[in-house]
């Protein structure tokens, strides 16, 4: 672990009340935890921002019985090769599949493909969970 440092600050009452209120909601045991992976989150965010190198995973849910959708999909991951490093593809039921995809890259490159992916006809929802590498954090 690494060293800690403490640290004291002053915020708001409400604002406060607030926070105390989160933590209790979120589960965690201790302010410190809490503020920490806030500050984690933030850091994430600015990577992105700055088009540092991320790990996401897509997850699309879709018809597969729409015209040529299938293909279209499968040529997308194949102009990003190199950024997607694996698929998973589920048959929910007749018409619905799930297919996540996990791929690694600039923050750009991969909210692009996100963009590109959830734009297509037959696909019904699209959802893009993204964070910087460790090393960022």
């Amino acid at each position: 672990m690494s060293e800690l440092v403490r640290i004291s600050m002053s915020i708001e009452k409400p604002l406060y009340e607030k926070m105390q209120s989160m933590i209790s909601e979120s589960g965690y045991e201790n302010r410190s935890e809490f503020i920490r992976d806030l500050l984690r989150k933030n850091i994430v965010e600015q990577s992105w921002e700055k088009d540092k190198e991320s790990i996401g995973t897509i997850t699309l849910i879709y018809d597969h019985h729409t015209s040529g959708l299938g293909t279209r999909l499968t040529h997308m991951q194949h102009h990003f090769q190199g950024t997607i490093m694996a698929t998973t593809h589920l048959h929910l039921e007749e018409h619905l599949c799930a297919e996540m995809i996990m791929a690694k890259g600039k923050a750009s490159d991969i909210h692009d493909l996100a963009n590109t992916m959830q734009r297509e006809k037959g696909v019904m929802h699209a959802a893009l969970s993204m964070t910087a590498l460790g090393a960022a954090v």
